[in-house]
């Protein structure tokens, strides 16, 4: 593998904005430093009034879901190549539910042996879908094996009761892992989608009239609730959306308590507005939790400002909007729930946030890649220091793109964010010291990805 010199590039990490010189040499990062003398052969990078930053860590991906008889239109290789597109250089991905009563093992098996597709490096989490003696017993040997991070949902059909989150968390916790919590009330949400599907399924509005932001702040606070019966077990909210339940965290991370937040770029971009007008149309943005109020991405904003929030993942989940628009057949609630975003989630959050609201860099890649690799156990990753592995993207600050999804490399028909014109987007992408994006060339393949064995959870 060739040396590569990045030469003159303004090195951003979560702690430092320099000018400097970065020198990758095989699959990692061997000097950081001025005027670095390029090895015999090295190849020479120019990146004078360029930005170069660590590889992006997507924290919440589904680029390998099925849900019944839908699947995601992508899968690992192409989902893996547009997220490569985007500067992410490495996913960790959640796993669908499996078979009734399966073991917690039997979906991390399944997606472990598909994601050799993948493009990047990946890990996984598990997915509680039940709680019982098998899974305490298995729990901490999977957390030896890599997996450190397990998800509860707290609504759909595989949920965890508060008795059972409870139980998990406390074994979780005692094991060096991390829950990571889908926080809908699920008696809320039952209760209003019931209503109005039998009332106004033909409506889309009816769909975030559905999941309101206060189920959202109720399973937040609950989680919160009893993470701390578990001993203060640590605990993570996926796809935070609702000012109300941002408040909750607020509370609980000043007062000590080991909770963490994310939020997705469509809840700092969209709102339930997208909802009206045309149904087929705003079938597009049919996904869990849903975009909120005005006053919500407001809120959302300064808690990604003021630090309650921690990371910026993108809940990446691609069913095809055709796919959308025949299964629902004029019903909201029978559409499949989720929204493409993986290569879109570096460039927004730098353009929205950097650009438009003066968030600093070093917050950029900090809640893009370094707050991530911290807290899910990525050693090596999120960082540009000496040692680390080579995940390093060369950022063009001044690129401007107008999204549509012809000029995106996501496999799906839309992107939620059509014709928003957003500034700054990766030129230059090595993963592993291997240049896999080159503007609009791809340079992976399949498989060049790594299952990444993850660290137990440390408190970040």
């Amino acid at each position: 593998m060739t040396d590569v010199l990045i030469r003159n590039g303004r090195l951003v990490t979560a702690e430092h904005d320099f000018q400097a010189d970065l020198l990758m040499s095989g699959e990692f990062i061997a000097a950081v430093g001025e005027n670095l003398a390029a090895p015999p052969g090295a190849e020479i990078v120019e990146a004078a009034g360029l930005l170069v930053v660590p590889g992006g860590v997507d924290a919440h991906t589904h680029l390998d879901l099925g849900l019944g008889a839908a699947h995601v239109s992508d899968g690992w290789f192409l989902g893996s190549r547009a997220a490569a597109y985007g500067g992410t250089t490495c996913v960790v991905e959640h796993p669908g539910f499996g078979p009734e009563g399966c073991p917690l093992e039997h979906q991390l098996n399944i997606y472990r042996k598909n994601a050799v597709e993948s493009a990047i490096d990946y890990g996984l989490h598990g997915v509680f879908q039940h709680w019982d003696e098998r899974a305490a017993r298995d729990l901490p040997e999977l957390v030896r094996a890599g997996c450190p991070s397990f998800k509860a949902y707290l609504t759909y059909g595989g949920r965890l009761d508060d008795g059972a989150l409870l139980a998990a968390l406390k074994v979780l916790g005692a094991t060096g892992g991390l829950m990571t919590v889908h926080a809908e009330n699920h008696a809320i949400v039952s209760h209003l989608a019931a209503d109005l599907e039998s009332s106004a399924p033909h409506l889309a509005s009816s769909h975030p009239r559905s999941r309101p932001g206060y189920a959202e702040a109720l399973a937040v606070d609950t989680a919160i609730c009893l993470a701390e019966a578990a001993g203060g077990a640590p605990l993570y909210i996926v796809h935070l959306s609702a000012a109300a339940g941002l408040e909750h965290v607020r509370a609980a991370r000043a007062a000590g308590k080991k909770v963490w937040a994310e939020t997705c770029p469509q809840y700092l971009v969209l709102t339930d507005d997208c909802y009206e007008g045309d149904f087929g149309q705003a079938l597009k943005y049919v996904m869990a939790p849903t975009p909120r109020k005005r006053e919500d991405v407001l809120t959302l904003w300064r808690g990604l400002l003021d630090g309650t929030i921690s990371v910026v993942a993108s809940d990446h989940c691609s069913f095809a909007w055709a796919d959308k628009k025949t299964r629902a057949a004029g019903n909201v609630f029978r559409s499949p729930g989720g929204v493409p975003g993986v290569e879109t989630r570096l460039p927004l959050l730098y353009s929205e946030g950097v650009v438009k609201r003066g968030m600093s860099l070093s917050r950029w890649v900090e809640l893009v890649s370094t707050a991530p690799a911290r807290l899910f156990g990525l050693t090596g990753k999120g960082g540009l220091q000496a040692g680390f592995d080579a995940d390093v993207v060369v950022f063009d600050p001044h690129f401007e793109k107008k999204l549509a999804a012809e000029n995106l490399h996501q496999a799906v028909d839309y992107t939620p964010f059509e014709d928003l014109l957003v500034r700054g987007w990766p030129k230059m992408v090595f993963a592993r010291g291997r240049k896999i994006v080159d503007g609009e060339r791809f340079m992976g393949e399949p498989g060049s990805g790594r299952f990444v064995a993850r660290q137990p959870f440390s408190a970040y």
